[in-house]
């Protein structure tokens, strides 16, 4: 199951606390002081495909600091754990609403450790020669953040349900994705490699879908990394223009900016229609303002065209 929006709990160690110990036969204090509680960090990875190793109400905590010990010994630094999270992921602290945008394998910390307490060595004075006080190690940090993941290609294949995406990519790119003729074959994100090209496909969007009707409410987000928008809206459609303005009004309802990003439209399952029935669609998406190219998967040279486009 894919996993791309949760919550996480981390905990950083707690400090250890001070010794209170004496060197045999009265020769002054010797208690070390405790060791600091380990951090928390967060890096993002090129290995993680989506988040479901976080899901579940599981705390991911690192190691308390050790208590100090005798003969003026500190003790042991708990270690640091690193949450890893796919690149393009962001994280926000569900209380200070800070964010932090995972975009390379930079480590960041995000919750530090408690400092270990002082040991009775540390207050041993002139008129304090035999001192039993000792502190109690600090509390580590524990924060709960809101994780979303957004896939990062270089295109996005979107369109009405049906449209021939998954197809598309799978021929683009040999990826194995499942296809059916029936809506909402694809319930997750898929992605695949053309010539060094990462592209996207995104579950068909539907009318409603910005407001959290179908399945597109919890795609969207991945848009918003895309760097090139592909349309895909099948020739067979009872109505090209309104397939079009469907998917773009959800874009729009959902963040305007997509709407800015590099557009165009690609005519899929041209193989359905004849030649003059391509001709007049193209036509009509053509005053939408964006380039439209036919393609089906059974015609080499449509093909080929947009295959050579795309990489480029």
């Amino acid at each position: 199951m894919f996993v791309d929006d949760l919550e996480i709990t981390i905990k950083a160690g707690d400090g250890g606390s001070g010794a209170v110990a004496f060197f045999p036969n009265k020769k002054g204090p010797c208690g070390g002081n405790g060791g600091d509680g380990g951090n928390v960090y967060i890096r993002g990875s090129t290995n993680m495909a989506d988040l479901h190793i976080y899901a579940g109400a599981k705390v991911w905590k690192a190691e308390p600091g050790a208590r100090g010990l005798s003969f003026t010994k500190d003790g042991r630094f708990g270690d640091d754990i690193t949450i890893l999270v796919p690149i393009g992921a962001s994280i926000t602290d569900t209380q200070t609403q800070e964010t932090f945008e995972i975009l390379n394998e930079e480590q960041i910390l995000i919750a530090k450790g408690g400092r270990g307490g002082k040991g009775n060595k540390a207050f041993a004075s002139a008129t304090n020669r035999v001192p039993r006080e000792h502190e109690q190690g600090t509390i580590g940090e524990k924060k709960t953040f809101h994780v979303v993941q957004r896939l990062i290609a270089d295109l996005g294949l979107i369109g009405l349900p049906n449209a021939g995406k998954s197809s598309l990519l799978n021929e683009l790119t040999l990826a194995k994705v499942k296809t059916a003729m029936y809506a909402f074959t694809t319930l997750e994100p898929n992605l695949g490699v053309l010539d060094d090209k990462v592209i996207a496909d995104i579950p068909g969007l539907i009318e409603g879908a910005s407001k959290g009707k179908g399945l597109g409410i919890k795609f969207l987000k991945h848009i918003e990394k895309v760097g090139m928008l592909v349309h895909c809206i099948s020739a067979d459609s009872l109505n090209v223009i309104a397939d079009y303005d469907v998917v773009v009004t959800e874009l729009k309802e959902y963040s305007p900016k997509l709407l800015e990003k590099e557009h165009i439209i690609l005519l899929t399952k041209t193989d359905l229609v004849d030649e003059k029935t391509t001709k007049t669609l193209m036509k009509k998406l053509a005053s939408k303002g964006h380039t439209v190219y036919p393609i089906s998967i059974y015609n080499p040279d449509e093909f080929s065209d947009v295959k050579r486009i795309i990489s480029k």
